[in-house]
């Protein structure tokens, strides 16, 4: 018998391979394989990112270090960008436009407008740019892709606080005295925060798909800044006009306006309880729950695709 014959006889009598007619995703469960960089579930998720807590942490302090970095003056840009706005809102809306007529303290009234929508932009403008903008480190290490949206976010709250030393520093120079409602303004910005993480996760998203969104939504942040009371008193603007209520509604449950007035109140004696939007409160856990909570579903149902094609 030839040498032939006796391999092909030799296959013909061995037994069938115990792997014959199973599908792939059969054959990697029955030899412990797991799909590389697959989705874990969500509480799993939650957990991988509890465990790098001190590298968001970290990684916030370093991206806020390094922004100012090639600048002369340094993190000195972190107040003087928003005052600069702050004088240029003052000069065409205050004094040309006339928006301080009826709002008492108007200057503290919009710096804080001004600082605090500047806290929500710049979390969504760094959440559109967050996966798209740092695709080597995507691409390069596995961890949960929530940690850049999260920590660009938590950078912007670091700003903020920094900033606020400016803020109290302008709000006693026009004559605002601490008072025990200073104290609202944690948890006031506690909500915004978690909004603000939702947003970004979202942003995140669809940024990682269309870079182009990062070049358009310098407009639409520009327009939601018009609509949120930043440089005039909404209830002024409306009084007296024949608005639809839908209207007047959608514009007090605006979120930004929102959080605004919360800050006002709680910094300003002269904006008062009557000027909030009833139920604010209310309205400020609600925008924050749903954000944070859509917003995090949301980035996480595409956690396998940041980073490919």
């Amino acid at each position: 018998m030839s040498e032939t014959t006796h391999d092909s006889a030799v296959a013909m009598s061995a037994p069938p391979s115990s792997d014959e007619g199973l599908t792939p995703a059969q054959r990697a469960q029955k030899y412990g394989l797991s799909q590389s960089g697959a989705r874990p579930g969500l509480p799993e998720y939650i957990r991988q990112l509890w465990h790098r807590r001190h590298f968001i942490s970290a990684f916030a302090s370093a991206k806020l270090t390094a922004q100012y970095s090639q600048a002369k003056l340094g993190q000195v840009w972190q107040v003087a960008t928003p005052l600069l706005n702050a004088l240029v809102y003052y000069l065409i809306f205050g004094l040309l436009i006339g928006t301080r007529k009826g709002v008492p303290d108007f200057v503290p009234f919009l710096v804080t407008g001004v600082f605090i929508f500047t806290f929500t932009q710049s979390s969504v403008m760094a959440g559109t740019r967050a996966i798209s903008g740092s695709l080597g480190l995507v691409r390069a290490l596995h961890f949960p892709r929530a940690c850049l949206p999260i920590s660009f976010c938590l950078m912007q709250l670091q700003q903020l606080l920094f900033s606020m030393g400016v803020l109290v520093i302008i709000l006693l120079g026009f004559g605002q005295v601490p008072t025990w409602s200073w104290l609202l303004v944690f948890p006031a910005l506690a909500l915004q925060f978690i909004f603000n993480t939702g947003l970004a996760m979202v942003m995140a998203r669809l940024g990682s798909k269309t870079p182009d969104l990062a070049q358009l939504m310098p407009f639409i942040m520009r327009t939601w800044m018009y609509a949120s009371g930043v440089m005039f008193s909404i209830d002024l603007i409306l009084k007296g006009k024949a608005v639809p209520k839908f209207v007047e509604v959608l514009l007090n449950a605006n979120p930004a306006a929102v959080y605004i007035d919360l800050m006002r109140f709680a910094l300003i004696d002269s904006f008062k309880a009557n000027q909030l939007p009833p139920h604010v409160w209310a309205f400020a856990g609600g925008w924050a729950l749903l954000m944070g909570v859509v917003g995090f579903v949301y980035f996480w149902k595409a956690e396998e695709r940041y980073g490919r094609g």
